[in-house]
């Protein structure tokens, strides 16, 4: 008896690693998947990430499903294997099988990673770690810190580096110096993002681009001018602004990830708002450090010497930032699919199927289509950020002239600060919503109506105009962003070996794409605002109107990114809140296959008791017991 159970035993073992050798590996992982915070109800396996539950004789009817494309998610297709059908899965799977005639290959391996999306396991290792919080915050801070000073200190650049251009265009040669950095981030989201998910972890890659940012930040505040090293001073400045992009690159997606991951369901939105504000918060720094150089020097001692300062602040940061990272954990979500590494590599190696990162994430079409929704939603939020945070104190003092430039840092200072008391109680909000894309829904419209009337407001020349103007639009754009962070890590929670770089990747693309282009786009448009104004003052039609809506362009230029992004958050983009709001089949899909889970591990459990009685019945008259030797 004892032998042919063991043999019934090394059996299914054996078979189970046949079918799929990484499934054993990871059916060890949590099954909680995406329930509103009140509710304890444990969810379903992922057939596609963690195979069937081991079934017991007898346990449940089952039948055999159609065989699923194991390379939906960059694997190979020698790992392709059968799952075991849930209840109200024939319902999912009906426009596949009734409209197969009509489908391609590509709409119908779509809708499959869609089901195996919706039924992967959750992360309960969350436990609210305050070290991984605070790192992401310190290392949020430093390094947009030393990423925004450049773009506030932009005319007194422009006047060391590019001397011998006019002043429209010093302004805008500054800007370009500023677009080359995010056309380093996606860059540096590739490389971090393999860092982060294959390499060392997420701790470790916020400690190399903290790094990375500090050495071209200080040599930036160093670096001797257009009238001393001549045309090599402009090359280098380029060249160290792409360093810092690069770093910039994975800053903000590690925090994210990293704050996420060691969270509780309850509490993603708000620390998500925390590392987000934290961000806003290196802005807020460096608005508040040029705001006191151009205080207590004077305009001439600023152009001269006194726009590298800021620079070289940077320098008092970096001994605290270091304590705080050497304290903190690495995540534990990825650290325990980190320790299946060592046997995955060696089933890739042995299947040739070993490559980056990015390009498991680009072979899945359910992925690409994720990605390309997550740079439509981030098109609006980061064209607004830059426009209110960064563009807007140079329009009202370069550009309009309306008031000094120390008057426009310090209006942004206390606008930036208004805006993450927002950000942070739009955070919490997030998490008591059903779904992260309620309170965006929200969001969106106020964004796309907002940024036209604070231009307009620009016009009544009231400071109190110029204030509120931003204020309001501030607002909106914070009941977009609250929920923002824990939105684009759960998009992509489904697997912590591709998170990293699916958050940095789809971040730094729109931030690169709308968000660096904003300054010149909005620069642009300002001065054919003046071409306009121009040729209807020369036609003699002067009219309040007239005169209003070209400077309002910058604007409506926000509200068609804003739309764009409305249309990603409702059409485009899946989230596992889907699972609590969405189409009945699916709840009843995904709770079915909960249940059945749960059962087969009860099945297992008391099989396994049985055999170990069976072995302690059969062993208690031996004098010594010799465990079961597998040849």
């Amino acid at each position: 008896m004892e032998s042919a159970e063991q043999t019934d035993t090394t059996r299914e073992s054996n078979i189970q690693m046949v079918e799929d050798p990484l499934a054993s590996l990871q059916r060890p992982m949590n099954h909680a998947r995406h329930h509103h915070p009140e509710s304890s109800a444990v969810t379903p396996t992922s057939a596609a990430m963690m195979g069937p539950p081991p079934l017991a004789p007898n346990t449940m009817a089952t039948t055999a499903a159609p065989m699923v494309d194991a390379t939906k998610f960059g694997r190979s297709e020698s790992r392709q294997r059968s799952f075991t059908r849930i209840e109200g899965m024939d319902q999912l799977e009906k426009p596949i099988m009734d409209d197969s005639a009509n489908l391609s290959e590509a709409e119908k391996r779509m809708k499959e990673e869609e089901l195996s999306f919706y039924s992967a396991s959750d992360n309960d290792h969350g436990d609210d770690n305050i070290w991984g919080l605070l790192s992401g915050v310190g290392g949020n801070i430093y390094e947009w810190y030393d990423f925004a000073v450049y773009g506030l200190l932009a005319p007194e650049i422009g006047h060391t580096f590019f001397p011998k251009s006019s002043k429209e265009l010093q302004l805008v040669n500054s800007f370009g110096v500023y677009l080359a950095a995010f056309v380093m981030r996606p860059i540096g989201a590739i490389l971090f993002g393999e860092i982060g998910d294959r390499l060392v972890g997420r701790k470790h890659a916020l400690v190399v681009s903290i790094l990375l940012i500090t050495v071209p930040s200080v040599l930036m505040g160093l670096l001797p001018g257009y009238s001393t090293w001549g045309y090599l001073s402009p090359i280098l400045l380029v060249l160290l602004r792409m360093m810092q992009g690069l770093s910039v690159g994975g800053q903000l997606a590690g925090s994210y990830v990293l704050s996420i991951e060691q969270s509780s369901n309850r509490t993603r939105g708000f620390r998500g708002s925390v590392c987000d504000a934290s961000s806003v918060g290196g802005f807020l720094l460096a608005s508040l450090v040029t705001s006191c150089v151009r205080v207590a020097l004077t305009s001439e001692q600023v152009d001269d010497w006194g726009w590298r300062l800021p620079f070289l602040f940077s320098l008092l940061l970096a001994p605290l930032l270091y304590h705080v990272v050497s304290h903190t954990e690495e995540s534990k979500f990825w650290a325990e699919r980190s320790e299946q590494k060592q046997t995955e590599e060696q089933i890739r190696e042995s299947e040739g199927d070993s490559r980056p990162a990015i390009l498991d994430l680009m072979a899945s079409p359910f992925r690409r289509r994720q990605l390309a929704g997550m740079v439509g939603i981030l098109s609006a939020t980061t064209s607004t950020f830059y426009i209110l945070f960064l563009w807007t104190p140079v329009y009202l003092s370069e550009l309009r002239g309306v008031m000094s430039q120390a008057h426009a840092d310090s209006m942004n200072f206390t606008v930036v600060a208004i805006y993450i008391v927002f950000l942070l109680l739009s955070g919490r909000l997030s998490d008591t919503f059903p779904h992260r894309m309620d309170l965006m829904r929200i969001g969106l419209p106020g964004v796309i109506a907002a940024c036209p009337t604070m231009f307009g407001m620009f016009e009544t020349g009231s400071w109190w105009g110029y204030f509120v103007g931003q204020v309001q639009l501030g607002a909106c754009l914070s009941m977009v962003n609250g929920g923002l962070a824990a939105f684009e890590v759960e998009m992509w929670m489904a697997d912590p070996t591709l998170s990293f770089t699916g958050v940095a990747v789809g971040h730094n693309l729109a931030a690169t794409l709308f968000g660096g282009t904003m300054p010149l786009v909005a620069t642009f448009l300002y001065y054919k605002s003046n071409e306009f104004i121009n040729e209807e003052e020369e036609e003699g039609d002067e009219d309040f109107i007239h005169s209003l809506l070209p400077r309002m362009l910058p604007g409506f230029y926000i509200s068609v990114l804003g739309l764009l992004s409305l249309i990603c958050v409702s059409c485009v983009v899946k989230h596992p809140h889907d699972v609590r709001t969405g189409a009945p089949q699916l709840r009843a899909a995904v709770e079915a296959e909960n249940r059945k889970f749960k059962a087969a591990l009860k099945a297992k459990k008391k099989k396994r008791q049985n055999l170990d009685d069976q072995i302690n019945i059969e062993g208690a008259g031996d004098a010594e017991y010799l465990p079961p030797q597998i040849t």
